[in-house]
Order: structure tokens, then C-alpha cells, then sequence
């Protein structure tokens, strides 16, 4: 398994100095734990400004990054490429944030219900609707969504 440099760690028991540094000896590398490796592919907001939350489950980008990105939860949600199907399938109104860093491990990732999605940020209630279409392609698929209609 090869790692990106900024994922090596030096071993804590050997002590570097400026020489072995420079000529790059002294250096042995040790694996990272699968959960560090894990949190490396977390997607976190690129902003705090324009935040959206995944009317299905829920997680918090940019527009911008829907648009580029997708949502890694929902990939049959098809927003990667598509303004119209991100207005559709992300909204602006969402209430609290909660970081989950490890998913499987997380008492308030299961207390969300995104214990089974991938490290990020999550919105802790979202209000909206989906289109009746998308409505009806997520019952076909069993999926549950996390947005609720607004009330009066």
C-alpha cells in the first residue's frame, strides 16, 4: 500500500535530526490505522458561506461542491454536472451541523441514522421536498430520505 507523503508518519521511537531529514534517512514509515485512512476521504464544507445539506441523507457542501463532487452517499442522486438536480436534491434550510468522523463507531451517527454513510458533515434536521419523480425513484430503490416539508 503506497501512501501520499502527507499520510506517512515517522515511527515516535526513532528521533530524526536536521541531517537525517535532508538526506531523507533515518525515516521508516508506518501504516496508518484503516480509520485515519478513512477520515483522509471525509468531505468537509468548502465554506461556511452557501452551505446546502443532501435532501436524502443529509451530509453538508457547497452548491459548488455538489456540483463537482456529486454526494458520495447518494451517487444515484446524479447532482455531479447538473444545476437543476442539485437545486432539487440539496437544499438551504437545515438546522445544526455535527462532524462524524467515524461513522460505524459514532453514538450521534446513529442517533442521525448516517452510521452506514462516510465521514463528513451532516446536517442535524433538514426541511424540504423532493419532487414527486425523485420521490417515487427513491421508494422504487427502498431508500429512506432525511428532509421533512415545512410546516405552517
Amino acid at each position: 500500500l503506497s501512501l501520499p507523503l502527507d499520510l506517512r508518519v515517522p515511527k515516535r521511537e526513532e528521533r530524526m535530526n536536521y541531517h537525517d531529514d535532508e538526506a531523507g534517512e533515518g525515516e521508516e514509515e508506518e501504516e496508518l490505522p484503516e480509520q485515519v485512512l478513512n477520515l483522509a476521504q471525509a468531505r468537509t464544507p468548502s465554506s461556511l458561506r452557501g452551505m446546502r445539506a443532501c435532501k436524502r441523507c443529509g451530509i453538508l457542501k457547497t452548491f459548488d461542491q455538489f456540483f463537482n463532487e456529486g454526494c458520495e452517499n447518494c451517487p444515484f442522486l446524479q447532482m455531479e454536472g447538473g444545476t437543476e438536480r442539485c437545486n432539487r436534491c440539496t437544499t438551504a434550510f437545515f438546522e445544526g451541523q455535527a462532524a462524524v468522523m467515524d461513522p460505524r463507531a459514532s453514538w450521534v451517527a446513529k442517533w442521525l441514522r448516517v452510521d452506514a454513510y462516510v465521514p463528513g458533515v451532516y446536517a442535524i434536521s433538514v426541511t424540504g421536498q423532493f419532487d414527486r419523480e425523485i420521490e417515487e425513484e427513491l421508494e422504487n430503490r427502498g431508500c429512506r430520505w432525511r428532509c421533512r416539508p415545512p410546516t405552517s
